[in-house]
């Protein structure tokens, strides 16, 4: 926890308490010559209490979350704080942002690279600059991304049991689906849990596509979440989350033209009819059920899947 009397270092630069600051951050430059800079945005309360750091864009065409972050920003809902620190970063992979990619312009992803190297690839670069600079200073993460290549999540924290803290920080976020994932290798969420923080993945919508409920729900989260912590004295209405301790997908038992006859947060039954796989031809159908009770957190929008494909996400207490 950072204290009154310590003004908070960043990239070379002293946040001092009761100011506010934008830095530069150096995240690589273009084969023109150009340089490339993420903004992280720092809010500092004059009182002594807790640093939460929000971060997004970690994977470039997972727009939600920078539009989460943005809108929060724009609507001034971090300054004035009560105490302590928020530090804001809305679009770490500038690069994938600019391509309409999940990945850097080498193809690896950020989010697979941590704790990161200063001598490695790009992305493996920036995830030393987040594990070396921001998470340090951060008592309670929340990273923000949504389902990729026309997967859909519906509006979920997910939490690790490594770090008990975790689950009190997604029950304080209080979306509508908190659900318990083991942490990824060498994602952030596996290296701040690592450090000894706690850390909350929010998912909602899909890559490329706004999802109004998704956003208006995230920046609620934001605001539950500092007024527990006391850095605001805001009130936001409790929800009643439900949670899941296991999960798993049903997958395409064929290849085919893909309809979905349920959405995602609908609870389903066992042999409930969830889609429809047929070939081009219409003279196969191939019906899929799901094989127990549970609730959809998220389907695949794809028209054409093939063997395999993960088409229902579901969860189950």
């Amino acid at each position: 926890m950072i204290m009154k009397e310590q003004p908070l270092k960043l990239h070379g630069q002293l946040i001092h308490p009761g100011e506010n600051r934008e830095v530069g951050y150096p995240v690589g430059s273009l084969p023109s010559g150009h340089r490339i800079q993420a903004s992280i945005h720092v809010y500092r309360g004059m009182a002594p209490g807790p640093c939460l750091l929000l971060l997004a864009g970690m994977h470039g065409d997972e727009i939600n979350g920078v539009e989460i972050l943005r809108r929060s920003l724009d609507e001034g809902m971090f300054g004035p704080l009560v105490a302590g620190t928020v530090i804001v970063a809305p679009l770490l992979n500038v690069f994938g942002f600019i391509n309409f990619s999940r990945d850097l312009s080498d193809g690896k992803d950020i989010n697979r690279s941590f704790p990161g190297s200063v001598k490695g690839s790009l992305a493996s670069r920036l995830a030393g600059q987040i594990t070396r600079e921001l998470l340090p200073v951060a008592d309670y993460i929340v990273d923000f991304h949504t389902g990729g290549a026309s997967r859909y999540n519906f509006t979920q924290v997910r939490y690790s049991d490594d770090n008990a803290a975790s689950l009190e920080l997604a029950r304080w976020f209080g979306a509508p689906f908190l659900v318990r994932k083991s942490v990824i290798g060498h994602s952030l969420r596996k290296t701040a849990t690592r450090m000894g923080k706690p850390v909350i993945v929010y998912e909602a919508g899909e890559s490329l596509r706004y999802d109004p409920a998704g956003i208006r729900e995230g920046q609620r989260g934001i605001r539950r979440v500092m007024a527990h912590l006391g850095i605001t004295n805001g009130e936001e209405e409790s929800p009643d989350p439900v949670e899941l301790s296991e999960s798993t997908w049903v997958r395409a038992t064929h290849a085919g033209l893909f309809l979905w006859a349920t959405s995602s947060g609908s609870f389903v039954r066992k042999g409930q009819t969830l889609g429809d796989i047929h070939d081009p031809h219409g003279k196969v159908h191939h019906i899929v059920k799901p094989s127990r009770d549970a609730w959809v957190i998220g389907h695949n929008n794809a028209a054409v899947v093939s063997l395999g494909d993960g088409l229902f996400h579901l969860g189950w207490t």
